[in-house]
């Protein structure tokens, strides 16, 4: 069972600390929300874990430091669905999913057997059959969100972090993605998802990791650790959180007053 295991990770940049000893697991059966206001550490921690930000701490994949493995083995393992996801040139829609099974080794424009089922599959999931062939500068901001999705998924790994990837998605779309992430992780694999709404957070994961100031405050269960108090203390807020039987919803009621000097 693959295994991602970050130990006391620290990143600095500029003479300034932004992530600070962060502890976390990631493990094949399991989906992972990390919350935190803008600016807490969590793009760093994600790539802190992947090896590709330069950190002290450890992060080890099944037992093996994870800078240890070469980018090719790194991406059979794990898929990463950045934040900012720039494309060099257009191609189609078809063509930057199928990027997905390069570590596998296929020729894009060429698939053939295994790897073009997982792009098929991948263009159904995401609902992008439709636009299969168009160029991907004719797509919205939604879209070729949808499109990047589709890529990680097609990657077939046994492990996955995304960073926001249903910041640029309509409601629906939203709700369909983590439903999708949702039955990967339900499918054998894992997944550690950056998000900023915690509704959706908590009616889709299995664990909630809140982070502030490049650190981590909590990490367990979403019964455990979503509460008002962790609402004021993470994000600043006073909130209230309403049980129903579609999950928790979360009303702000007012930002926590400043002191002022």
């Amino acid at each position: 069972m693959a295994e991602l295991v970050a130990s006391n990770l620290s990143v600095a940049a500029g003479g300034r600390t932004i992530l600070a000893e962060a502890s976390v697991t990631l493990r094949q059966g399991e989906l992972v929300a990390l919350l935190g206001p803008n600016g807490a550490g969590k793009t760093t921690l994600a790539r802190a874990m992947l090896g590709v930000e330069t950190q002290t701490g450890s992060s080890r994949l099944d037992g093996m430091a994870i800078t240890s493995l070469s980018p090719i083995d790194r991406a059979r393992m794990i898929a990463y669905l950045p934040q900012i996801r720039p494309l060099a040139w257009p191609a189609t829609v078809r063509d930057v999913v199928a990027l997905g099974r390069y570590a596998h080794g296929a020729a894009i424009g060429r698939l053939t057997g295994r790897d073009a089922e997982a792009v098929d599959g991948a263009l159904s999931a995401c609902d992008l059959q439709p636009l299969a062939n168009r160029s991907t500068d004719t797509l919205s901001g939604g879209e070729l969100a949808r499109v990047h999705l589709a890529r990680a998924f097609a990657a077939g790994t046994p492990l996955m972090i995304a960073d926001e990837p249903v910041a640029a998605l309509d409601p629906r779309h939203q709700f369909q993605t983590m439903s999708l992430l949702r039955r990967y992780v339900d499918d054998g694999s894992g997944a550690l998802v950056i998000l900023h709404d915690i509704a959706l957070a908590a009616r889709f994961a299995d664990r909630l990791v809140w982070m502030k100031d490049g650190r981590i405050l909590a990490d367990g269960p979403v019964s455990e650790t979503l509460t008002e108090a962790r609402l004021e203390e993470v994000y600043g807020i006073h909130a209230r959180i309403i049980e129903s039987a579609d999950g928790p919803a979360i009303i702000v009621r007012s930002p926590v007053a400043q002191d002022r000097p």
